[in-house]
């Protein structure tokens, strides 16, 4: 966190702020705020405020446990839990899950992602691609992409935030800006990993000053400077002091502006870590939507831990209700805004389980079948896209890869992933999604 005193005063927004101004950290050491800030957009698409909620499942959950449950199937494969009708018509899902049940309406499931790996990481669900063969660089994220095309719709508040935490299976934060540039990797109010700052005997005033002084160096530098290259300077630096000193990116990180009562349909969660990954908060949730209301244009979070290779049914009947709260709060919550027409909500893992359960009560690795959950963004839900076999091992319709989602995140964005690219670190364009990776028709037609 970046920390500057300041006495209490009002400011050009009508809020009165006492003893700190504060943000979060900058994410990556060394480098100045308005470094990070630095945009530069290869669409000109700023217009309209469209916007991506991620909600990443470290480890891989059980698909046939949550959106994908094989009630017929033999009791090694199917398990302990039972299926549960929905509001949707012959859609049925998790026992544990009972108020997802009951907005299915609202979300469209896929059940036949079929391109994942083995690979305990972030990369396939954060940019849609594996890690083999990368453009120099490295590929970047969604939110990364997303930052350099359209760049930020508010200066206060960064175009892609990410709330998760340092892992302690550092994988599980793999992905990052990549070619895309390190101004454009998230930016974490959160970061574990770093401590705050604190601008010694800053005060507002003097970082007011300092402000001017700037400009004064900016303008003379400019006066001597053939080359162009400072021009839009002062773009930047206008971006970076408008962050340090509106509170919109701060109040929107603010829970407690929420009423009690929301605040208790998303709930808290479970602060503890069980595994190498995540707490689930699930507050984060409806900090995620206070975010895009706000500004932010792509947001990230990353909950709990899902590697159940022991006692499945046991972490799978702690874990799921708190999934089912946080998850259909925010759905609903999106609606009851009028916000479902503009942020779009993805909420998946890196892989699936295996349709067998392990000596140990568990399910493994199973990177050829996993499920995801979509709303908002003014898709089409209420509707199951693919199918797997009978035992949760194939799909058997409809088989749909990570790149495809990609492409309907983007196109919810107004992003055409057959016009932009992004030149990578020896200038050579590259497209945003995967070659043959198109916008699902299931979902926008």
């Amino acid at each position: 966190m970046l920390t500057i005193p300041g006495p209490s005063r009002r400011f050009c927004d009508g809020l009165s702020r006492r003893n700190f101004l504060r943000i979060g950290a900058l994410g990556m050491g060394g480098l100045a705020l308005p470094d990070l800030l630095r945009a530069e957009s290869s669409s000109g698409l700023r217009s309209g405020h469209k916007a991506v909620i991620m909600i990443y499942l470290p480890g891989g959950p059980p698909h046939q446990d949550t959106f994908d449950l094989k009630p017929d199937a033999p009791a090694e494969i199917r398990g302990e839990f039972k299926a549960i009708p929905t509001t949707l018509p012959g859609f049925q899902i998790c026992e544990h899950l009972p108020r997802l049940a009951k907005c299915a309406q609202q979300y469209a499931v896929i059940r036949s992602i079929s391109d994942a790996v083995d690979d305990h990481s972030d990369f396939m669900c954060q940019t849609g691609r594996r890690k083999g063969n990368q453009p120099p660089g490295g590929w970047p994220t969604l939110g990364s992409c997303v930052s350099r095309v359209l760049g930020p719709s508010d200066p206060a508040v960064p175009a892609f935030v990410g709330l998760e935490p340092r892992m302690q299976h550092r994988p599980y934060n793999a992905a990052t800006a990549g070619f895309a540039g390190v101004s454009h990797d998230a930016f974490r109010p959160a970061a574990d990993a770093k401590s705050d700052m604190v601008l010694n005997g800053i005060t507002t005033e003097r970082l007011a000053d300092r402000r001017a002084l700037l400009a004064s160096f900016d303008h003379f530098r400019r006066e001597i400077d053939s080359s162009g290259l400072m021009t839009g300077l002062d773009g930047f630096n206008q971006q970076a002091f408008g962050m340090l000193t509106s509170s919109r990116l701060l109040e929107a990180l603010n829970v407690e502006k929420e009423s009690a009562a929301l605040r208790e349909r998303y709930g808290k969660g479970d602060a503890k870590v069980h595994g190498d990954a995540a707490p689930m908060l699930n507050e984060q949730f409806l900090v995620a939507r206070r975010l895009v209301e706000a500004g932010a244009r792509f947001v990230t979070v990353a909950y709990g831990f899902w590697d159940y290779h022991g006692n499945n049914f046991g972490n799978a009947r702690n874990d799921l209700p708190l999934l089912d709260q946080a998850l259909s709060a925010l759905i609903e919550d999106l609606r009851d805004r009028g916000l479902d027409r503009d942020v779009s909500v993805v909420t998946w893992g890196e892989f699936g389980r295996s349709p067998t359960i392990n000596k140990d009560g568990g399910r493994d690795h199973w990177p050829r079948a996993n499920s995801a959950v979509l709303a908002g963004g003014g898709m089409k839900v209420g509707q199951v896209i693919g199918a797997t076999d009978r035992l949760g091992g194939e799909p058997s319709e409809r088989p749909v890869q990570f790149g495809e989602v990609f492409a309907t995140l983007y196109k919810n964005l107004g992003i055409d992933v057959n016009q932009v690219t992004i030149p990578d670190l020896t200038g050579r364009p590259q497209f945003l999604v995967p070659d043959g990776c198109q916008p699902m028709k299931e979902l926008v037609g």
